[in-house]
C-alpha cells in the first residue's frame, strides 16, 4: 500500500516503533496516529472542526444543539437538589459546546449558573487554547483538567463525539476463529497483517454482550470505550453521564449485514476507509457499541436511565418549539428557509444526525428521575404557532 501525505515525523516514529516490537496491533497504531504528544492528529495545532476543518459535530451546526442541552442539564441539576453542580466534558473540541451551553445557562437560569462549575476534561494543548480564548466570557465558571484530576463529582459527566476516536482494535473472523489486524512494515510501506488477537480481552467482550462475530466479517472491538466508562463511573459520587455519539446497539454493530465493519477516516470533509494513508493528518473513528458501555457501566455502579436517537433527545427537550421562535425573530424569509435547513440536520431520521447519533443518559444515586428527555414524542404538547 502506497503511503499517502502524512506527518514525517509521525511516520519515522511508526516504522521505528513496529520495527523494535515486529508489529503494532491496529489500536496501538491507532492510538500514535491520534494521540501522539507532539504529531498525532488531535494533539497538534491544525483546524479540525467546522468548514475549514476535516468534519462537523451537531454543535458545529448550531449553538440551539446547546441551548436544548443545556435545559436538560438545568432538570438535572434541580434533580441534585439545586446545590453546586459540576458538568465535566471531555473532548470538548474547540468549546464551541460549552459557550452554548453557558450562554444558555447564565441567560435562562442564573441561578443555575451560580452555582455551576464547568470542567475542561482535555489532553490537547492546541485544543486548550483555543477553548481559553471562546470561553474568556465565562472564565469565573471554567476550569482545565486531566481525566484523572476529576472524582468525587456531583454533577454530570457529558462527552460529545469522543468515544468513537478511542483506539480499537480492528478484526476478522476466519474459519471461526477471531483473527486481528496487525500494522507492519512491508518493503518499507504500512501494511496490515492477520495474527492471533493480542489479548483474551477480545472473546470476553463478546461472551459479555451474547453477540458473536460473524464468519467472514471485519469487526471493531472498543475495549478502551469500555474501560473509559468502568472509570468515569467511579468519578461520580452522585449524578449522570450523558454519552452522545455515533453508533448503534451490540446487535446492529455486529450484524451480518455490516461486513466491512464501521472504521472511517475524515480530512477536509471526504470520508474515506484507507487509515495506513495520510498518517496523524486525518480523524479515524468506529462507531461505538451502546451494549458495551452500558453493561461496563451498569457493572461499575451507573443505571441505564435512557438511551435513544439523537431526533428523539433533541425533540424531546423542546426543538421545534425553539425553531419556531428562532423562526419568529427572522424577518427574511430566505434566512429563515437557510435556518430551518441548517437545523434539520441536527434531527434527519433517514441516515442523517438524528438517527446515526446516539444519546446513551446513566445515572448514579439519582433513582429514577422522569427526565425531560424521556418523554414520548406523543406526549409533547403542540407548540403555539407563532
Amino acid at each position: 500500500m502506497v503511503e499517502n501525505g502524512g506527518n514525517a515525523a509521525l511516520k519515522k516514529y511508526i516504522h521505528d516503533q513496529i520495527e523494535s516490537t515486529g508489529g503494532l496491533d491496529f489500536a496501538t497504531y491507532m492510538e500514535l496516529c491520534l494521540y501522539h504528544p507532539e504529531h498525532g492528529y488531535y494533539m497538534a495545532a491544525r483546524d479540525r472542526i467546522g468548514k475549514q476543518g476535516d468534519f462537523f459535530t451537531s454543535s458545529s451546526v448550531h449553538s440551539l444543539f446547546g441551548r436544548l442541552l443545556a435545559r436538560q442539564l438545568k432538570q438535572m441539576w434541580d434533580v441534585l437538589g439545586g446545590g453546586a453542580f459540576t458538568i465535566a466534558e471531555q473532548g470538548a473540541g474547540e468549546g464551541h459546546l460549552a459557550l452554548d451551553i453557558l450562554t444558555a445557562i447564565k441567560e435562562e437560569c442564573p441561578q443555575f449558573y451560580a452555582r455551576l462549575t464547568y470542567l475542561l476534561v482535555e489532553i490537547s494543548p492546541d485544543n486548550r487554547e483555543r477553548q481559553q480564548r471562546l470561553l474568556a466570557a465565562h472564565a469565573a465558571q471554567v476550569s482545565w483538567c486531566t481525566f484523572d484530576d476529576v472524582e468525587a463529582l456531583v454533577g454530570c459527566y457529558l462527552s460529545n463525539e469522543l468515544i468513537d476516536a478511542f483506539p480499537a482494535h480492528l478484526l476478522e473472523k476466519r474459519a471461526g476463529t477471531l483473527q486481528e489486524v496487525f500494522v507492519v512494515d512491508r518493503d518499507g510501506e504500512l501494511a496490515e497483517e492477520l495474527r492471533e488477537v493480542s489479548t483474551p480481552e477480545i472473546a470476553e467482550h463478546f461472551r459479555r454482550l451474547g453477540v458473536a462475530p460473524v464468519e467472514g466479517n471485519r469487526f471493531e472491538v472498543n475495549l478502551a470505550a469500555n474501560r473509559w466508562m468502568t472509570q468515569v463511573a467511579r468519578k461520580i459520587a452522585r449524578g449522570f453521564v450523558l454519552t452522545i455519539d455515533y453508533g448503534y446497539p451490540a446487535t446492529e454493530l455486529y450484524s451480518p449485514l455490516r461486513s466491512n465493519g464501521t472504521l472511517m477516516c475524515y480530512q477536509r470533509h471526504t470520508s474515506n476507509e484507507e487509515p495506513l494513508l495520510r498518517i496523524g493528518e486525518q480523524d479515524i473513528t468506529a462507531h461505538v457499541d451502546f451494549t458495551a458501555l452500558q453493561l461496563a457501566g451498569q457493572a461499575a455502579g451507573l443505571e441505564p436511565l435512557w438511551f435513544g436517537e439523537q431526533y428523539r433527545f433533541l425533540m424531546s427537550l423542546g426543538f421545534v418549539e425553539a425553531l419556531i421562535e428562532l423562526q419568529a425573530k427572522t424577518a427574511d424569509e430566505k434566512e429563515a428557509r437557510a435556518l430551518r435547513l441548517t437545523l434539520k440536520n441536527l434531527i434527519m431520521p433517514d441516515g442523517g444526525m438524528g438517527e446515526t447519533f446516539k444519546v446513551l443518559v446513566q445515572g448514579k444515586g439519582v433513582d429514577n428521575p422522569a427526565l425531560l428527555c424521556q418523554r414520548k414524542l406523543t406526549d409533547l404538547p403542540l407548540p403555539a404557532m407563532l
